[in-house]
């Protein structure tokens, strides 16, 4: 992939000057809507529109399979991921109803799931291999796979953005995914396994401790260094979080804002900050997830959550949830009126 492809237009300044300079004629206290306000700058800085509208949506949800579910890291088997993608392409699974609720379009993007899927409309067959190798005894892919799991991400949000796109929500599915997620935040800044790796689909406290060891014998194996963000994809990535991260790097170049989902979004986006730091002036945290470690990546990230609500699901559900905020965001800056436009008084000096 050129390097030409990372170039991250700058936050634009300008644009959000005026949108500040215009929250404070509003017919409200000024702060009064509170983080809406600050959104709704952010919004008008990512996309260079001092007033930015959110018409086209779309939800990306990739999905993958990962060699190291073999090590027991999971409460599901990996099967589920064939499954759960099934689901979501016809409509049963939390993000296809909550894609529905936001009139967002929903693409399902096969990069390597271990199983050959029907087609469907919601598909897009993109496969790089059947799933991942076993990270606890080599790269997870080879480098060309990682730099193919970027390019995927890239050109998926290519065809949205020709479709027309004004936000991007991102989500994933793979079982054995957080513990490559936590694999890769802890690669790409030093930080123990311990400290990163949660419960994921729902391990007990003996599942925990034993996912927190294959973390520390994979990275112990492999070495990856923060220096190398390509090197650690390969060695303990997934292809389902490459191509997240390539399709943040394309939408930033594209001014496109994104939200992003969870613990495994956020490692993407890691990933995604280490090859461009400029994609994140247009991340926007939708949500903490209850994984453990999601709180500090988004720190680390310098991002702030929209919502706190205990959510574990994956999918692009935390986002997609956030999204109706950030329109509101959007339609209260550009639509409210101004104290002269509605002939009301404005604060005494």
């Amino acid at each position: 992939m050129a390097k030409a492809r990372f170039l991250i237009p700058p936050f634009d300044t300008a644009a959000a000057d005026a949108a500040r300079a215009r929250q404070a004629k509003l017919t409200k206290p000024p702060g009064s809507l509170g983080r809406l306000e600050d959104l709704a700058v952010r919004l008008a800085g990512m996309t260079g529109q001092v007033t930015p509208k959110l018409q086209h949506k779309s939800v990306i949800v990739m999905a993958a399979d990962h060699g190291v579910a073999a090590e027991g890291v999971s409460a599901y088997p990996s099967e589920v991921t064939a499954q759960m993608v099934a689901n979501f392409v016809h409509g049963g699974a939390a993000i296809s109803v909550l894609a529905r609720h936001t009139h967002s379009r929903l693409t399902v993007v096969d990069i390597g799931v271990a199983a050959t899927l029907p087609p469907h409309q919601r598909l897009v067959v993109r496969k790089i291999a059947a799933g991942t190798r076993n990270m606890l005894h080599g790269p997870a892919m080879t480098r060309e796979q990682a730099w193919r799991s970027l390019e995927v991400g890239v050109a998926v949000v290519e065809e949205e953005i020709s479709r027309g796109l004004d936000v991007l929500v991102l989500g994933e599915m793979g079982i054995g995914n957080t513990t490559a997620a936590a694999a890769m935040a802890c690669a790409l800044t030093g930080w123990p396994a311990d400290d990163i790796v949660g419960r994921g689909t729902g391990l007990d406290e003996a599942g925990r401790a034993h996912k927190v060891a294959v973390v520390r014998s994979a990275l112990e194996r492999a070495q990856p260094t923060p220096q190398d963000p390509i090197g650690v994809l390969s060695e303990v990535g997934g292809f389902e979080i490459g191509g997240l991260a390539g399709a943040m790097l394309a939408a930033a170049s594209h001014r496109v804002p994104v939200l992003l989902d969870g613990f495994i979004t956020t490692a993407a986006a890691m990933l995604a900050a280490a090859l461009a730091p400029g994609v994140k002036e247009y991340l926007i945290a939708a949500h903490c997830s209850q994984e453990q470690g999601h709180r500090v990546m988004l720190a680390h990230l310098g991002l702030t959550p929209l919502l706190d609500l205990g959510l574990r699901l994956g999918e692009g559900s935390g986002a997609a949830l956030a999204l109706p905020l950030v329109e509101a965001a959007a339609r209260l800056h550009a639509e409210m009126a101004t104290f002269a436009e509605a002939g009301v008084s404005a604060k005494q000096a």
